[in-house]
């Protein structure tokens, strides 16, 4: 994933841009930028790797080496960013959220016909940020360059741009998978992927851009530069996982809906009688537990933190991209409290299950600590699709997630032809995939929320909402 933060004043844009991005360290662990522009130095870029070393430690020293009344700033997972980038459009640096999935069959278009050149990274690879300057570049224009860029790409791409004179230009992604706010101030705008990020900084929500919208930023007002387009596809899971507690989208609120999907399933295993003989319920955490609220709410089973994640120096678990790191990270950060698990019988409510590995580990810790048993809730529907639109949960092959390897397992191919019946808890394979996962996790019970179950606790349009991972609708 990523995230970007963009301010545009009539003083020091620098400290708003420090903190504003610092708000977005949530969503990426590997890479950090800023670019600031002064009407005396021009534009200034650094980027640091901030996998050992959070935003705030590597870039604490930009108050005394950066200067600017317009400045963004980027995290990201993947790419260094922005980048500063010398065109017929001007100079001007730029940043992105999302992925390219055409890459190479973009990279060879622009190569065959204009004579230029990439900067390649290792293993011949082109920076994201990079390729994205080269699609907007063919345009005599951003406004035109943007949406060039964006009907080109498969995948994602929101934008911000920071000019040589000193405005922003923001554009949402074509189908508003992400979210792009922007918040306002006497003498100050903003833009922003969580809008928490803007109002802790005393801005406004002014306005979250529509799918495809892209508008012109300054300090003094905002120019609409091409209109929002009609269809949205927004990310169901920045509700369920990744969005931030405190972040509003579409106006649902990410806590209020956790909430709610928490009491959705307590009222399920309810109906079912699935939640009998449970001393406590808990959240895998930190994102489990907001649902695990809801659903104790609900459920009327005391709420109880049986392990405490410890955080100030273990980065989040799923960021590294080795494996094995991951796994020996989520391991460290697992501290039990025993007298909440010794002979207990225990529920706990993980955001996802994805490829399984880091729920074994935390299975075989609350057992090793004296659990008497272990049951879980996935707090959405089995992902079986690796997201091909956001830098997330995405996965080298399908069969790495863990819910269609043990559907091959089950019946091989043939068992692709019945997803939807292996997302349903009622139905005969669903049953099966539930048991084969629990027999290989060594849980005592597992379900997941239904899709409709998480569609009714996000409570907007089925229409606008990306379900891609959980049944390969897009």
């Amino acid at each position: 994933m990523g995230g970007f933060f963009g301010a545009v004043t009539n003083d020091s844009a620098i400290s708003d841009v420090f903190f504003g991005t610092d708000y977005h360290s949530h969503l990426g662990t590997r890479r950090g930028g800023m670019a600031a522009w002064d009407a005396k130095i021009g534009l200034q870029r650094e980027i640091h790797n901030i996998e050992n070393s959070p935003f705030r430690t590597r870039f604490e020293h930009v108050f005394q080496e950066m200067r600017g009344c317009a400045a963004i700033g980027c995290i990201s997972d993947y790419d260094p960013q922005p980048l500063l980038i010398r065109s017929s459009l001007g100079t001007y640096a730029l940043c992105m959220i999302g992925v390219i999935n055409n890459a190479s069959q973009l990279i060879d278009r622009y190569l065959s016909f204009s004579g230029g050149h990439f900067d390649a990274m290792t293993g011949g690879n082109v920076n994201s940020t990079e390729l994205l300057a080269a699609l907007i570049n063919q345009k005599s224009n951003f406004t035109d360059g943007i949406r060039f860029a964006q009907q080109q790409i498969e995948g994602t791409a929101s934008i911000l741009i920071l000019k040589d004179d000193g405005s922003l230009i923001a554009a949402r992604d074509r189908l508003g998978r992400l979210p792009v706010l922007i918040g306002k101030r006497d003498g100050a705008r903003c833009v922003s992927f969580e809008d928490f990020a803007f109002q802790k900084l005393g801005y406004e929500t002014e306005k979250e851009l529509g799918p495809g919208e892209i508008v012109a930023v300054t300090a003094d007002g905002l120019e609409t530069l091409s209109p929002p387009g009609d269809e949205m596809r927004i990310c169901a899971f920045l509700w369920t996982y990744y969005g931030y507690p405190t972040s509003t989208y579409e106006g649902v609120s990410v806590e209020l809906m956790r909430y709610r999907n928490g009491r959705i399933m307590a009222r399920h295993d309810k109906e079912t009688g699935s939640n009998t003989n449970v001393d406590y319920v808990g959240g895998v955490p930190d994102s489990g537990t907001p649902h695990a609220i809801g659903y104790s709410n609900e459920s009327g089973i005391h709420f109880a933190r049986a392990f405490i994640k410890y955080t100030p120096t273990w980065s989040r678990s799923f960021m590294p991209t080795v494996q094995t790191e991951r796994n020996k990270i989520a391991k460290m950060k697992q501290i039990p409290v025993p007298e909440l698990i010794e002979g207990k019988d225990l529920l706990f409510v993980d955001d996802s299950i994805v490829r399984g590995t880091q729920l074994r580990e935390t299975v075989e810790f609350l057992y090793n600590s004296g659990a008497k048993a272990v049951h879980i809730r996935s707090a959405c529907p089995p992902i079986m699709f690796g997201c091909k639109y956001l830098n997330f949960s995405r996965a080298t092959s399908d069969m790495e997630l863990i819910a269609r390897r043990v559907i091959h397992d089950l019946e091989g191919d043939e068992g692709m032809k019945h997803i939807d019946e292996y997302s349903d808890f009622s139905t005969e394979r669903g049953k099966k995939l539930r048991a084969a996962i629990c027999e290989e996790l060594h849980l005592a019970s597992l379900e997941f929320q239904s899709l409709e179950g998480i569609l009714e606790a996000i409570g907007i349009d089925r229409d606008k909402l990306c379900t891609y991972c959980w049944n390969g609708r897009e």
